[in-house]
């Protein structure tokens, strides 16, 4: 029977707009969520547990499901490479977690990557995958502060965010990415500066842009060597440098830093005060390591500024190396993935300058 004109304008209507609904996925950026767990994967007890939860308790499907908006964004998929909160994370997960997005990343149906991460260790995971990951893809680190099931949770819209800009070819070339709260930070600069707020994170030298309403805004861009260009490649790397941060305080006794040499430490990182201060009475027995081969590194326990070279101290003497404004515990990934590479306390003082 021959269709009525209504009918074929209908289907002529229903096949345009599957052409079309095809043409737009296809268009659309291929995102890959790798989940490591953290409170963004939380759940407390109750909608008024904001601080107090069970990190590392939701599958990265049901993260994906809570957050429909991302399919507006991007075509999406996940995988579940650990379920741990970050606090756990070893050098090994570091090389697991790097390898796998360098494999995801050379894909030519992977535009961009966003890893779920708790926020104890995320800036220092950010930070080893700045070094290490060779591709101007976007690569997006984000968590939350609070759990999924707290009354004004952060984690759904932390991680659209994480997606859009991990979607965005404006995005790409800029290094390995942090979205918190908005904004938009270097992998290399940011830290977690409270516990309890959803605004922890930041960098001393400020945000690179913020994502408002699905856009980014950029307003700078990172000069410190990276991804890319970076000398250090994770598909060559399979293990770290042993390296120790020793806390530095009044009293502080020399039989830490002893006890990290004997543990087998290639280098310890000096938490100082102030400008990496070093108390008198621990001179000596870092000038006594040192002479037996353990790198010393001066950072500081203050959250801001940076070390000077022989300052305080005459590092050109001692042959010891300053971390510049890394804060200790990215001066031990630096310094873990370099002394992989080579040993002597010059390249060692050059990449504290250059990433």
């Amino acid at each position: 029977m021959e269709l009525t004109l209504w009918k074929r304008w209908l289907l002529v209507g229903v096949a345009a707009s599957a052409f079309n609904a095809a043409a737009w996925a296809a268009d659309k950026a291929k995102v890959v969520i790798l989940a490591t767990g953290g409170t963004i994967a939380g759940a407390g007890a109750s909608t008024a547990n904001s601080a107090s939860y069970q990190a590392a308790k939701v599958p990265v499907d049901k993260l994906m499901l809570s957050v429909p908006e991302l399919a507006s964004v991007a075509q999406v998929r996940g995988e579940q490479v650990f379920q741990i909160a970050s606090e756990s994370f070893t050098n090994s997960h570091l090389l697991q977690l790097g390898k796998r997005i360098s494999a995801l990343a050379k894909q030519q149906d992977v535009d961009g990557i966003v890893v779920t991460h708790g926020t104890d260790t995320l800036e220092e995971t950010a930070y080893f995958l700045n070094l290490t990951v060779h591709t101007d893809k976007p690569i997006v680190v984000v968590g939350s502060m609070r759990p999924g099931t707290a009354m004004s949770a952060d984690g759904a819209l932390n991680l659209y965010n994480a997606v859009v800009v991990a979607a965005s070819r404006d995005a790409r070339g800029k290094g390995v990415l942090v979205t918190m709260n908005d904004q938009i930070d270097s992998g290399r600069d940011v830290g977690k500066g409270i516990n309890i707020k959803t605004n922890a994170f930041a960098s001393q030298w400020g945000s690179l842009g913020m994502v408002v309403e699905g856009r980014n805004y950029w307003f700078r861009a990172p000069v410190k060597r990276h991804t890319m260009n970076s000398e250090f490649d994770i598909d060559k790397l399979d293990q770290l440098a042993p390296v120790e941060i020793v806390y530095g305080y009044g009293n502080v006794p020399a039989s830490l830093y002893e006890a990290a040499a004997a543990a087998g430490a290639r280098a310890i990182i000096h938490a100082g005060t102030g400008n990496g201060s070093v108390a008198d009475r621990i001179v000596p027995t870092l000038q006594n390591l040192r002479g037996k081969g353990v790198q010393i590194i001066r950072s500081a326990r203050v959250p801001a500024g940076f070390v000077l070279r022989n300052a305080e101290q005459p590092d050109d003497k001692h042959d010891w190396v300053v971390a510049h404004d890394l804060n200790p515990q990215k001066a031990r990934i630096l310094a873990a993935v370099a002394l992989s590479q080579f040993s002597d306390s010059q390249n060692l003082q050059r990449v504290f300058w250059e990433y």
